[in-house]
């Protein structure tokens, strides 16, 4: 117990931070008078409680954090906030099981933007602004928000950004301190949303739908206000205010803080990334447009080009808002929306996936293993960006690669046991590990969640979980190395 206190105390700050998120919707339920307030005044009190009393049981132990408690920390914060998170809407209904209001929350928190809800429309404003809150905070990672603010307190923080950010971001040194990099990406990210708030508006939403879908949009959430998701609107202009922002939200955040440091589009040139998002989304959609016009679906093809566009970016850049349901398309167009999501999100983005880095180096490296058929003693190192990339990073890469397979074929496997169809199993895993939201099947855009049992409900929980911290940050936890010592 001595040995977990001082990752105790951090939570406890954690939960602390978290406890006043509620204050934003708790605010709105007092303005609009809507059923909900109650909800959250004691959900607010109920979480100070929790994080008091873990910070003061651990406070006499308090710290440094080690690179293995930031391990441990990262893990008890998404597992643990998801079920603080539960709190106003179980005190809200009652009757809705902790399974579902637990997915509900880690989806809202992971980005997955899957829900087991219906009824949006007539949700309590307060209780959608709350799962859209969750999107937004969840996309640059709370654990972000800890750092930029516990130095304050003595508490360091680079352990927990190496642990909970994805990809190179993890060893970009872009100031000093780590808290000053937190909270530089948190004002562009702040900044990026507000724009997209101002554009939805413009663009025809309401002002509290502006602010749930801009937070959606930018932590590639996908979370609506309605059960129509963005079809309810049927407008072309709000379609392309989304595609554009989803787009923005799959690039790199370093490389639009970088851009904002140097006022230039050059970061945006320099990142190798950039090309290979957008170079395979435009690809992908004026073919998949092509192949839905030609198959029937729709009479003209301005209008295919329009429904694949928005689906298609919502789905690549793991987002998960709808405007037509994609499920009754001839089968090769979702699915080849399905493998997008894989690759398509930058590291450092708020999207999940392989990453677009770790498709492009495994590419790079089939070459080099053919060309090695050829030349045997050659020297052929495989360069991103005009750089040599170690091999050990290679090696990681292709043993992180055949982990997300592994657990992909896995969970699919313990889905088709439990009852589901093939379709509806492995569209689930893949949605959920790419936190990506709908999938096809019984879980297609045109339904949800709701219809799994608990069984399933919490192994796709777990699957969500896994994506969003990269498996790794969850898997080196149960390793002999990781205990010893």
């Amino acid at each position: 117990m001595q040995r977990l206190a001082p990752v105790v105390h951090v939570l406890g700050l954690v939960v602390l931070i978290f406890s006043f998120a509620m204050l934003v919707p708790l605010a709105t339920a007092l303005f609009g008078h809507d059923a909900a307030q109650h909800a959250f005044d004691e959900a607010f009190l109920i979480s100070l409680g929790i994080g008091a009393m873990l910070w003061l049981a651990g406070r006499r132990w308090r710290r440094e954090l080690k690179t293995r408690d930031g391990f441990v920390l990262v893990l008890l914060v998404w597992t643990g906030l998801p079920a603080v998170a539960t709190l106003p809407f179980l005190i809200y209904a009652p009757g809705m099981s902790f399974t579902d209001v637990y997915f509900e929350t880690m989806s809202g928190l992971s980005t997955t933007g899957a829900t087991v809800m219906s009824g949006l429309d007539t949700l309590p404003p307060s209780l959608n602004l709350w799962r859209h809150l969750l999107n937004w905070l969840g996309g640059m990672g709370i654990i972000v928000l800890a750092v930029a603010i516990l130095p304050l307190l003595g508490i360091g923080g680079r352990q927990l950004l190496k642990a909970e950010l994805p990809g190179p971001i993890k060893d970009t040194k872009l100031t000093p301190r780590i808290a000053d990099t937190a909270k530089l990406l948190w004002v562009v990210y702040a900044a990026i949303t507000l724009a997209c708030i101002l554009a939805l508006r413009l663009a025809g939403m309401s002002w509290f739908d502006a602010v749930c879908h801009a937070f959606a949009a930018l932590s590639l959430g996908g979370f609506s206000t309605h059960d129509a998701s963005v079809g309810y609107y049927d407008s072309p202009l709000i379609e392309a205010v989304l595609i554009v922002f989803m787009l923005v939200a799959a690039l790199n955040f370093v490389t639009h803080l970088l851009a904002f440091r140097q006022k230039s589009l050059l970061p945006y040139r320099r990142d190798p990334e950039v090309v290979g998002v957008l170079g395979l989304v435009f690809v992908s959609i004026l073919g998949v447009s092509l192949y839905v016009w030609q198959a029937g679906v729709y009479p003209e093809f301005v209008t295919a080009l329009r429904h694949v566009s928005f689906n298609l970016v919502s789905l690549a850049t793991d987002c998960g808002f709808a405007s037509a349901d994609f499920n009754q398309w001839p089968i090769f167009a979702p699915m080849w929306m399905l493998a997008l999501s894989c690759v398509t999100a930058s590291s450092g983005s708020t999207g999940g996936g392989l990453k677009m880095i770790r498709a492009v180096l495994m590419f790079r490296q089939g070459v080099r293993e053919l060309e090695r058929q050829l030349h045997p003693a050659a020297r052929l190192p495989v360069k991103i960006g005009g750089h040599a990339v170690p091999n050990q990073i290679i090696f990681a890469i292709q043993a992180f690669v055949m982990m997300y397979v592994a657990t992909v074929v896995g969970m699919t496997l313990v889905l088709l046991a439990s009852g589901l169809d093939f379709l509806t199993a492995f569209s689930a895993v893949i949605a959920c590990i790419n936190n990506a939201g709908p999938g096809l099947g019984e879980v297609g855009p045109a339904s949800n969640y709701a219809g799994l049992s608990d069984f399933q409900t919490w192994a796709l929980t777990l699957t969500m979980l896994l994506g969003r911290l990269e498996l790794f940050t969850v898997f080196v936890l149960f390793t002999r190395a990781f205990w010893r010592g």
